[in-house]
C-alpha cells in the first residue's frame, strides 16, 4: 500500500461522541540530549512511561488544537495551522518546555492527516479535531523542569460541540487565572482547576460558566474553556483585551477581522459584568457567545449573577449568526481567504 493510501473506516459519521474514538494513526517524536528526534507515524496504541515521569507530577503539559476540514472543492485544509504551532511555543515557552520546530510541527501534522485523509469527510457540519500535545517524561521526582519530552499528535472526528444555546452562571467563588499565571498557556493545570467549578455549575443545572478577574472579581475574562465575546446595538463587537490570564484564542482572533468586514465596529476593552446585566436590564439588545476552535460560536442564552437570570438575544438576525457563516465560508474555500488562514494538503 502506498504510504498515503487510506481505507475507508468503519465508522458511523452521523453518530458518535467526540473525544471518545481516534482515528487510526498516531504521531510521536521524542526530545532527548537537546533536540527533537524525527517524528513517526504508527496505529494508535498506548505508551508506556515511568511512575516517575515528570508529567505526572508537576504539570508540564502542553497541548492545542486545531481542526482539518473538506473543501468545496475537495482539498483538505488545515485551519490556521501556523498560528497554532506559533501558540503551542509560546505556551511550551511558559511552562519551560523546549520549542516545537516548525516543519515537526506542520510536516508532522501534515502526514498524518494525507495517511488519515478518508477521515475528514464532505459535511459541511462535520471537521477532524487535530490534538498535538507534549509532556515531560523525564524519570525525576525533583521539582525542576524535566530534560526530556514526548510530542504527539491524535485525530478525533467532530461535530458541534454544544448542540444548543448555552446557560451560564457567573463563577464568583472560584478564579480561572490570575495576572502573572500561566492563564495565556494551554497546559494541563488551567483545565484541571476548572473542572470542579464547572461540574458544580452544571450540577446546579447550568452548561458552562462565566470567569471573572482574579483580583476584583468584576470584569468578565472567558466562558469556560472558551473567550467570550458581546454583540451589542447589533453591530459592535466586544470583548475583554488579551492579558496574560486570557487565552489568546485563534477563533476569537478570526472573528475580530472578519468583524470589520461585515460592518461591525471591534472593541477590545474591560467589560464589568455589571456593564453586562445593566445593559439586559435596561432593555438593550445584548447577544452573548463563547469562541474557540472546538465550540467555534456557542450562543448563550441565559447569564446568571447574584442569583438573577439575564436573557441575551438569540433571534435569527443576530450578528453572531453571520460571524459564524462568515468564518465557515472561508474554511471551507466558499469565501476569499483574505488573510492566508487556510493550510491546504495535496492529498
Amino acid at each position: 500500500m502506498n504510504q498515503t493510501e487510506t481505507q475507508r473506516p468503519d465508522f458511523d459519521f452521523e453518530n458518535f461522541t467526540f473525544g471518545v474514538q481516534s482515528t487510526d494513526r498516531m504521531l510521536v517524536a521524542a526530545y532527548q540530549k537537546g533536540e527533537w528526534s524525527a517524528y513517526r507515524i504508527s496505529p494508535v496504541q498506548a505508551i508506556s512511561l515511568s511512575p516517575l515521569a515528570m508529567c505526572f507530577h508537576y504539570g508540564q503539559t502542553v497541548f492545542e488544537g486545531l481542526k482539518a476540514f473538506r473543501m468545496a472543492n475537495g482539498k483538505i485544509n488545515v485551519f490556521r495551522m501556523e498560528s497554532h504551532w506559533k501558540r503551542m511555543n509560546r505556551s511550551l515557552e511558559r511552562m519551560a518546555m523546549p520549542p516545537l520546530p516548525q516543519d515537526l510541527f506542520m510536516e508532522g501534522i501534515e502526514e498524518l492527516l494525507k495517511q488519515e485523509s478518508d477521515w475528514v469527510i464532505d459535511d459541511p457540519e462535520y471537521s477532524l479535531y487535530i490534538r498535538p500535545f507534549v509532556i515531560a517524561t523525564e524519570k525525576k521526582l525533583g521539582v525542576d523542569a524535566s530534560q526530556e519530552y514526548l510530542f504527539m499528535v491524535v485525530l478525533s472526528p467532530m461535530r458541534a460541540y454544544y448542540n444548543k444555546p448555552l446557560k451560564v452562571k457567573v463563577e464568583t467563588d472560584y478564579i480561572r487565572a490570575a495576572r502573572g499565571g500561566a492563564g495565556a498557556a494551554k497546559n494541563g493545570g488551567n483545565y484541571g482547576a476548572s473542572l470542579l467549578p464547572q461540574i458544580n455549575a452544571k450540577k446546579a443545572g447550568f452548561d458552562q460558566i462565566i470567569w471573572l478577574d482574579a483580583k476584583e472579581k468584576q470584569f468578565i475574562e472567558e466562558s469556560g474553556t472558551m473567550n467570550i465575546l458581546f454583540v451589542l446595538d447589533g453591530n459592535r463587537l466586544v470583548t475583554p483585551a488579551l492579558s496574560d490570564s486570557i487565552l489568546d484564542g485563534i477563533t476569537r482572533d478570526s472573528l475580530l477581522k472578519l468583524a470589520e468586514e461585515e460592518g461591525f465596529s471591534v472593541e477590545e476593552r474591560p467589560i464589568a459584568i455589571e456593564e453586562i446585566c445593566q445593559r439586559i436590564e435596561n432593555g438593550e439588545r445584548v447577544e452573548a457567545f463563547g469562541a474557540g476552535t472546538a465550540a467555534v460560536i456557542s450562543p448563550i442564552e441565559t447569564i446568571s449573577y447574584n442569583g438573577k437570570s439575564y436573557g441575551t438575544y438569540l433571534a435569527a438576525d443576530a450578528g453572531m449568526y453571520r460571524l459564524k457563516n462568515q468564518l465557515s465560508s472561508v474554511r471551507v474555500g466558499k469565501h476569499p481567504d483574505k488573510y492566508g488562514w487556510n493550510h491546504l494538503l495535496d492529498t
